[in-house]
């Protein structure tokens, strides 16, 4: 457990002076009952009102100290290595089987997911393309920020395109950026890019591809094939009349892995995909880091708590 404002402790000091009336008062009554020689009210009696103001007050001042449930962790971290996933974020990603079926983009999530957790100690960044390659989360050992991006930051067309909008914008070509503007961190000297796209491209034709990738140190490239030549993009129940699924699809992966000297990978391949990408980050030096993090909020509770002697005295008072 962690406090996040320990200063918060100090609001105990206010109980100090109700409990000091309370004495005083007590000693007065307990003077004037003896002069009188009444019957004194039971010890326990007399001292439930500080004991309900102590415990209000201790748990109010527990309450300030925002006290937090925290876990943490060791990583082994790969620290020669580093890994970007590519989602293909364009309209055609919106493509599926039926209206209700999980579209290419929902797989390309998934796939993501699943081969992060296979590559394990290897820093892995996120990233989009469409008509250019936009970062999003930077090489973490974290999985849970990868999972967190995967799933609520990056979407079809968010950000969209710099070039208008259509179900056929998308341009391959632009992920030498992600090879050449240090995108990797200087002491990653093996580096990994997965592209995960439906293949469905503006024509490129970039002869400086092969030198982007293979400038050292190498950039080897694994690019995950997700298509079905049946897919619609899908309007509710009505089928976008402007898109067709471009049988080319194919071409354009197996060209885009000759042009950057890489692999290219069908979505149904999962194994393939995780043995390329182990093949190209192999084995490396690990350092330990350690992770923190937040999993339970008790301020609420302990400030409920705080009601029940307050309700109490309230309760007392009018007896």
């Amino acid at each position: 457990m962690s406090f996040l404002e320990p200063k918060g402790a100090l609001l105990a000091l206010v109980v100090a002076i109700p409990i000091a009336a309370f004495v005083i008062g007590d000693r007065r009554r307990a003077a004037v009952t003896r002069s009188l020689r009444i019957t004194a009210l039971p010890r326990s009696v007399r001292l439930s009102p500080a004991v309900a103001l102590v415990v209000a007050g201790a748990s109010l001042s527990l309450a300030a100290t925002q006290p937090t449930l925290v876990r943490r962790s060791q990583h082994h971290v790969r620290k020669d290595a580093q890994a970007w996933f590519v989602l293909d974020t364009s309209l055609s990603m919106k493509a599926a089987a039926a209206p209700a079926a999980p579209t290419r983009f929902e797989r390309a999530q998934a796939l993501a997911i699943r081969l992060r957790r296979k590559l394990g100690d290897v820093p892995v960044g996120i990233a989009s393309i469409t008509d250019r390659a936009l970062p999003h989360l930077f090489p973490t050992a974290d999985l849970n920020s990868f999972v967190g991006t995967i799933r609520h930051v990056i979407g079809i067309e968010r950000p969209p395109p710099s070039d208008g909008f259509g179900v056929r914008i998308t341009q391959l070509g632009a992920i030498g950026r992600i090879a050449s503007d240090n995108f990797f961190a200087p002491t990653a000297r093996k580096r990994l890019l997965v592209v995960f796209t439906d293949g469905e491209t503006k024509p490129f034709a970039d002869a400086s591809l092969p030198g982007v990738f293979h400038k050292p140190p190498a950039v080897h490239a694994v690019f995950v094939r997700i298509w079905g030549a049946d897919e619609r993009v899908w309007n509710g129940r009505q089928a976008d009349p402007l898109y067709r699924p471009d049988p080319a699809s194919a071409e354009n992966m197996q060209a885009l892995a000759n042009a950057s000297r890489g692999v290219a990978v069908d979505g149904a391949d999962f194994n393939g995909a995780v043995a390329a990408a182990r093949r190209a980050l192999g084995s490396g030096p690990t350092a330990v880091v350690s992770q923190e993090q937040r999993r339970f909020q008790l301020a609420p509770y302990f400030a409920g708590l705080a009601f029940l002697p307050i309700g109490f005295l309230l309760f007392r008072r009018n007896l």
